[in-house]
């Protein structure tokens, strides 16, 4: 079957399966309902709530579940077989003809691409509509403001309203690669507003999430979706590109690929080997492009890991730092990679922490909206010792992208903080969920081995004195102080205390 040409399907009721050009194909029980119910209004849009409704009857489902049916039913009939129409619902179209003359495919930017088709109102009240496109227009806007993404304006997308589209066309048409759809329902004074992000080409659903809020709260739930859907969508993506680009061959790779194929190592870091991979790949990527900021801020931030790892000395990571100049003299309004650079020197230059915050606060205006940037704000208010700062960015960091794959490390953060505000309890708690996110994170260790000395339980702290000693056997009182990124003189007195109660050698 041609990409353009519509499979022959026959509903088998009896079988609860699907004939498709003469071979009998057995497909799961809601996927089944999706496609009967989709093919006896074949003549018409069926509404997502009306799907939920009817598939779904009394069960309470997320939206997600209806979209992941779509997609598995788009890749066993065909992607043009169920048409998307934004702001309403799907259509089955599989006896639609292709047009004679199809649009011409806009070529990719060189950067993640995305377009935000209008939501669908499933609230019942057609007056709401303001509502639903006034989310879907600030969405735009805040993804916009992201300098590593290219974003269809919503005068564009909002042409698609009310008509029946295939995501493919849509990703060709708009020269897109990735499509966020949505709906907003209501039951009684509460409001749910659904999200899906989609790579366009493939229907797969990337990501998607759920959030609630009452009427009365609505400008705060307004806000709250663009935060955290802008926040969300980033990491997402950016993994996504990743992977397309690990799937490429070798003779094939061009900087950004290699940027890309390093990411995945950059935010889950194992061990000195995935640091020197992970390295190489960018250092192929500099030596492709030599003026290329963002490979150039992940090495960075690589090496920062590295360091907080203690798989470098503090004057082997600071080698970097020349690099992380570099990205500051020519950022290119990349907010990520000036928050790398920014942690980078407020991290590994002692000197000059102060300049580090500046650096990442620069980061913060080009995107308040980034994970990353708020972790990096987090670290470095941490070590001049602003807690109350620190802990509300690595706060606000952890709750608008709570799968980010760094969370492990932003939590670490959060617990370290806390302890530093003496408050004790909530750090241990935070540091203790930050190894099990992360647990070969050495920052969590020695965070929750001064959590439990500070609190009394002596045992746990001398048994984590020994692990650290374990991983840095040349790990002295001395050095530890001398070498830590905090410097007020009672954070180092109590890092000097804890340090010897668990066996750490002078």
């Amino acid at each position: 079957m041609t990409r353009d040409s519509a499979p022959t399907v026959v509903i088998l009721p009896a079988e609860r399966a699907v004939q498709i050009d003469g071979e009998a194909r057995q497909i799961g029980a809601r996927a089944f309902d999706v496609l009967a119910y989709l093919h006896a209004h074949a003549g018409r849009v069926v509404t997502k709530a009306e799907l939920l409704e009817h598939v779904w009857a009394d069960l309470n489902v997320e939206e997600s579940n209806l979209t992941v049916q779509i997609a598995s039913l788009r890749k066993l009939i065909g992607a043009r077989a169920i048409a998307t129409v934004p702001g309403v619902g799907y259509q089955l179209t599989l006896s639609a003809k292709a047009p004679a003359d199809p649009p011409k495919a806009l070529p990719l930017p060189d950067k993640p691409s995305l377009a935000v088709l209008p939501f669908a109102n499933l609230t019942g009240d057609a007056g709401k509509e303001y509502l639903v496109d006034g989310i879907v227009v600030d969405l735009i806007a805040a993804l916009s403001r992201i300098p590593v993404f290219f974003v269809i304006a919503a005068s564009s997308t909002f042409t698609l309203k009310g008509r029946s589209v295939d995501l493919a066309e849509v990703g060709q048409q708009l020269g897109v690669r990735y499509i966020l759809e949505g709906s907003i329902q209501q039951a009684g004074d509460r409001l749910r507003i659904n999200t899906q992000l989609i790579e366009a080409e493939t229907g797969h659903m990337i990501w998607s999430n759920r959030f609630a809020g009452t009427l009365a709260e609505i400008f705060e739930l307004q806000d709250a979706v663009t935060e955290q859907v802008a926040a969300a969508i980033e990491p997402n993506v950016i993994l996504a590109e990743a992977r397309r680009a690990s799937a490429k061959p070798t003779s094939d790779l061009s900087a950004y690929d290699l940027c890309l194929q390093a990411l995945p190592l950059t935010h889950r870091l194992p061990d000195f080997a995935s640091f020197v991979a992970a390295r190489t790949l960018l250092e192929r990527a500099l030596a492709l492009d030599p003026g290329y900021t963002h490979a150039k801020a992940l090495i960075c931030e690589l090496t920062t890991i590295a360091r907080s790892e203690r798989w470098l000395s503090l004057a082997e990571a600071a080698e970097c730092l020349p690099l992380a100049e570099e990205v500051v003299a020519d950022h290119r309004n990349d907010a990520m990679a000036l928050a790398f650079a920014g942690l980078t020197i407020a991290f590994l230059d002692q000197q000059h922490q102060m300049r580090g915050l500046l650096v990442i606060q620069q980061a913060y205006a080009l995107n308040p909206n980034s994970s990353h940037v708020l972790n990096a704000l987090g670290w470095a208010h941490s070590y001049l010792g602003d807690t109350e700062q620190a802990i509300d960015h690595f706060t606000r960091a952890i709750r608008i992208n709570p799968l980010d794959p760094i969370i492990g490390q932003e939590r670490s953060g959060l617990g370290a903080t806390l302890l530093h505000a003496g408050r004790l309890e909530d750090g241990v708690a935070a540091l203790e969920q930050a190894l099990a996110e992360a647990p070969n994170y050495t920052a969590s260790l020695v965070g929750l081995a001064w959590g439990y000395w500070e609190l009394g339980r002596t045992e746990e702290a001398k048994r984590l004195g020994l692990k650290l000693l374990a991983r840095e056997p040349g790990m002295t009182i001395t050095a530890t102080v001398r070498n830590s990124p905090f410097k007020a003189p009672d954070k180092l007195r109590r890092q000097m205390a804890y340090l010897r109660g668990i066996g750490i050698p002078e």
